[in-house]
C-alpha cells in the first residue's frame, strides 16, 4: 500500500514502490497504537473460539502445536522485520514479492492477502454472531451485517480512528486474559471456587499428553495456525507509522513473549483448572472455565472480551484490506479507482470493494450457520500460508543478494538464516499436506486451486493492459 497522494501518477508498472511513493497516507499510527495493534494481531478469534474444538481433537498436545507453530510464526516475523528494516513499506509482502520474484508474484501476493482478510473478517462476523447469542436470541447473520456496518463506517472516517479503536479493543484483550490466567493460578494454588478438580495433572493425567495419538495433534495445525493470522499485520502498518523502523522492531522483538503469555500461557492454565475433556466444538473455552469456576458474572464478561475480540480482528482486517487494494492499483494490478484516497487520507474505494466482498460470509451465516466457522477459516488458512511463504521466500532472495553484494544489508538480521528460513517453510509445507486429511481441508484447497486459477485469469487481463499502457 505504497501511494501517492489521489490526483498524483502513479508508479510505473515495474517499479517498487519506493519511501516517496508513500506520500499520501497519513502517519497516524503512534508506537503506542503499533504495540497494541501487534499485541491484538497476535489475540484472535482463533484463540478464543477455535480452540475449544482444537482442545477436544487433541487434548493437552494443543500446547505443544501452539508452541511449534509459535517458533515457525517468529522465524517468518523475524524475516518480514529484516526486510521491512531494509526498505520500511506499506503492503509490504506484495513489495517485496514484487521485487525479489518478479511482477507475477506480487499480483499473487497481493490479491492472496486480501482474500486472506475478507475470509478471516467473515470468520470474525461469524463468531460475533455466536457470543451475541450468549444474551439475545438473535441470528447469526443479523449480528454479521450489523457489525460489518460499524466497523466499515469507522474505517471510512480516519486511519486514527482505526488506531484508537484497534488501541482498546486489544487492551480489553489483554487485561481479560491477564485476569484469566491470574485467576486461573489462584483456583490452582488457593483452591478457590467450584471447579471440579483443579491440578496442573490435568495436563497430563487424564489420557496422557496425546490422548487422541500424535496425528490428532498434527491435523489439529489448521486451527492452530488460523489463531495466528493477524501476526504479520504490523507489516501494512508500515507506510502509517511514526519511525517505522524503530516501532516495528519492537513489535517484533516482543513477539516471543506474546506467544508464550497469550497462548500457552492461557492453555496451561484452561487445561488445567478443568480437564481437557470438559471444553468442545462450537463453545469458548475460556467461557467454560469460568462457569466452572463458578463466576457466572466473570462468564458472561469473558463473552463480551471474546465479542471485542473478533470486532478488532475484523477490524484489522477491512483496513489490511483496503490498503492492499490501493497498493495493487498503484501498480496497474487492479482498478485504478482503488489508488485514490479520500480527504480523510484513507482509501475509500478499497474498504468499500473489500466490505461488499464481506457480506458473502453473511450469506454463508444464513445458508449454514454451524459450520460457518469451519469452511471460512480453512479457506484463510491456505490463504495465510501462501502469503508466509512468500515473505520466507523473499528472505532467502534478499539474503542472497546481501552476500552478492547487490543490496545493503540489515541491522536486525532473522538468527540461524537460512535454516531457520527453511525449517519454516517445511512447517508451513507440512500444514498444507495435512489439510488434506480434514473436511474442511479439502474444501480450502480446493478454493485455493479456483482462486489460483482466478489470480492467474486478473494477471493476464491486467497484464495486457498494462502492457499497452507501457508501450
Amino acid at each position: 500500500m505504497s501511494a501517492d497522494g489521489p490526483g498524483l501518477p502513479t508508479a510505473a508498472p515495474t517499479e517498487t514502490l519506493t519511501a516517496a511513493s508513500e506520500e499520501g497516507y497519513a502517519r497516524g499510527l503512534n508506537p503506542r497504537t503499533i504495540q497494541m495493534i501487534a499485541i491484538g494481531g497476535a489475540i484472535g478469534t482463533g484463540l478464543f473460539y477455535g480452540s475449544g474444538a482444537a482442545i477436544e481433537q487433541a487434548g493437552p498436545s494443543l500446547i505443544l502445536a501452539y508452541l511449534a507453530a509459535g517458533l515457525a510464526i517468529f522465524v517468518i516475523m523475524r524475516a518480514l522485520g529484516e526486510l521491512l528494516t531494509y526498505r520500511p513499506v506499506s503492503g509490504s509482502f506484495a513489495e517485496y514479492a514484487h521485487e525479489f520474484l518478479g511482477r507475477f508474484a506480487g499480483f499473487a501476493t497481493g490479491w492472496s492477502y486480501w482474500a486472506v482478510w475478507v475470509s478471516t473478517c467473515m470468520a470474525e462476523i461469524t463468531v460475533a454472531g455466536h457470543y451475541v447469542q450468549y444474551w439475545f436470541d438473535i441470528p447469526q447473520w443479523v449480528t454479521a451485517l450489523v457489525v460489518l456496518a460499524v466497523l466499515f463506517t469507522a474505517n471510512l472516517i480516519s486511519v486514527r480512528i482505526f488506531g484508537e479503536g484497534e488501541f482498546w479493543f486489544s487492551a480489553i484483550k489483554v487485561t481479560a486474559i491477564l485476569a484469566m490466567i491470574l485467576i486461573g493460578i489462584g483456583v490452582l494454588v488457593f483452591g478457590f471456587g467450584h471447579a471440579a478438580d483443579p491440578t496442573v495433572t490435568n495436563l497430563w493425567g487424564d489420557g496422557g499428553v496425546f490422548p487422541h495419538g500424535f496425528g490428532q495433534t498434527l491435523l489439529v495445525l489448521q486451527i492452530v495456525v488460523f489463531a495466528y493470522v493477524g501476526v504479520e499485520l504490523v507489516g501494512v502498518t508500515a507506510g502509517e507509522a511514526r519511525d517505522p523502523k524503530t516501532t516495528l522492531r519492537k513489535a517484533i522483538n516482543t513477539l516471543p513473549f506474546r506467544i508464550g503469555l497469550f497462548y500457552i500461557g492461557a492453555l496451561v492454565v484452561i487445561m488445567s483448572v478443568a480437564s481437557w475433556r470438559s471444553f468442545h466444538a462450537g463453545r469458548s473455552p475460556f467461557v467454560e472455565v469460568f462457569e466452572q469456576i463458578g463466576i457466572p458474572a466473570a462468564a458472561g464478561i469473558i463473552n463480551f472480551v471474546l465479542l471485542t475480540a473478533a470486532l478488532s480482528s475484523c477490524n484489522s482486517g477491512i483496513y489490511s484490506t483496503g490498503r492492499m487494494l490501493r497498493s495493487l492499483a498503484l501498480r496497474d494490478e487492479a482498478p485504478g479507482g482503488f489508488a485514490k484516497l479520500s480527504k480523510q487520507s484513507v482509501p475509500f474505494a478499497g474498504i468499500c470493494a473489500s466490505a461488499a466482498a464481506m457480506v458473502i460470509g453473511v450469506v454463508v451465516n444464513v445458508i449454514s450457520p454451524d459450520k460457518a466457522f469451519a469452511y471460512i477459516t480453512s479457506v484463510s488458512t491456505v490463504g495465510i500460508i501462501v502469503v508466509w511463504s512468500v515473505i520466507l521466500v523473499c528472505h532467502l532472495k534478499y539474503r542472497a543478494k546481501v552476500r552478492a553484494g547487490a543490496l545493503p544489508g540489515s541491522d536486525y538480521r532473522l538468527p540461524g538464516a537460512p535454516v531457520t528460513t527453511w525449517a519454516a517453510l517445511g512447517f508451513l509445507g507440512l500444514v498444507v499436506i495435512l489439510l488434506l486429511w480434514t473436511d474442511g481441508g479439502r474444501t480450502a484447497l480446493v478454493v485455493g486451486a479456483v482462486w489460483a486459477a482466478l489470480v492467474c485469469v486478473g494477471y493476464y487481463t491486467f497484464g495486457r493492459k498494462t502492457a499497452a499502457h507501457t508501450h
